[in-house]
């Protein structure tokens, strides 16, 4: 089934339905790229840098140092979130296996990085992204947090002393997200198609646009079942931003069991099943959810079957979808890089209680 796609405010088309790479470790990224798209997704999500999935099992309670020079001596923090470079050899392999498949076929999507935001640098950056990913444009290009590290080689600066036995990212509070935001708009039109940001809430939205008078074409935050984001859902509805949920099955490391294990979206799974007389997994629930409104969904795997189920498209009906947003009663947010991040980002991003300790404050 091909996915829907919707108008961005830029005027291109974005797929509802994307691939998210995101938590894909070294040596089972490309594979994955190679085999979504062999499935069919055509919507490809990618970044500079991905964080080390927040105190993850092979991070939480580990032994890593962090040298007042800023280095990880557990490389995996790094190794395994910068990806791009395997991605495009799964995207070149599929060039060649997939009859007929080019790059205007597909939407790639990456990320301006935060040691990258003082605005001399973000034309640079993107330079450095279409290379890695071996493409001469970009579909979307985003800021990937309204945060700023230290201006610099290292991608995660650390200081050399931290109150935190998890160390602390050196933030940069001098460098405007508006100015930022400007150098991201003023990027030559050959190069990316769209500009957009990521976990950008609606005073931090606000702040952009009233500042550089352009409205982002999408805002990827984290969404699902358990963090519907309803007033951000509606700024952006009134505003043209397009919005793209990342983690939309409820992947975390904290230990909480995933939504799509949830009873409800279990039950709704099964009456699906019936109603459409075929098997609907709890996967294809949430990504069905996250598509209703018009929004893209970025599931990501490294399992080809999974990769593949969760290409296959459903339609709830109205009572299904409504049993879907109860369970956001339950509200839970889990990427807050100042609680499960290591180094941990003192930073306030998101106005969550446990935030409003932190050190500095995203606008």
């Amino acid at each position: 089934m091909s996915p829907g796609k919707r108008i961005l405010n830029s005027g291109f088309p974005i797929p509802q339905l994307g691939f998210g790479t995101w938590q894909s470790a070294p040596g089972e990224v490309g594979t994955a790229v190679y085999e979504a798209l062999k499935a069919g997704y055509r919507h490809l999500d990618l970044a500079l840098m991905y964080v080390p999935g927040f105190l993850s099992p092979g991070l939480a309670g580990s032994s890593s140092k962090f040298s007042p020079s800023g280095s990880i001596t557990n490389l995996h923090a790094i190794i395994s979130y910068r990806n791009q470079k395997e991605i495009a050899n799964g995207i070149q392999k599929a060039y060649k296996d997939i009859p007929g498949l080019k790059r205007e076929d597909l939407f790639i999507t990456s990320k301006l990085w935060n040691s990258q935001h003082h605005p001399e640098d973000v034309a640079a950056a993107l330079d450095i992204c279409l290379e890695q990913i071996g493409t001469e444009y970009l579909d979307l290009y985003l800021v990937h947090w309204p945060v700023a590290f230290q201006r610099g080689d290292l991608l995660l600066p650390v200081a050399s002393s931290s109150s935190s036995d998890r160390g602390d990212v050196l933030i940069d509070d001098s460098i405007s997200m508006v100015d930022t935001w400007k150098a991201m708009t003023e990027l030559p039109k050959q190069k990316v198609r769209s500009v957009g940001v990521a976990n950008h809430n609606v005073h931090q939205l606000e702040n952009i646009i009233k500042g550089s008078g352009v409205t982002p074409s999408v805002n990827q935050i984290e969404r699902h079942p358990h963090l519907r984001s309803d007033d951000l859902i509606d700024y952006c509805a009134e505003h043209g931003i397009h919005v793209t949920a990342y983690s939309p099955l409820g992947n975390n490391v904290i230990g909480d069991p995933l939504v799509i294990n949830h009873p409800v979206v279990k039950e709704v799974a099964e009456s699906a099943s019936k109603r459409l007389g075929q098997t609907v997994t709890g996967a294809n629930v949430v990504i069905a959810w996250a598509q209703v409104g018009g929004h893209s969904v970025i599931p990501k795997s490294v399992k080809p079957s999974r990769i593949l189920d969760n290409f296959k498209e459903i339609v709830l009906t109205e009572e299904e979808i409504q049993a879907v947003d109860a369970i956001g009663k339950d509200r839970k947010r889990y990427n807050i890089p100042f609680c499960y991040y290591k180094p941990r980002w003192d930073v306030n991003i998101f106005d969550e209680a446990v935030e409003k300790i932190a050190t500095s404050r995203a606008f």
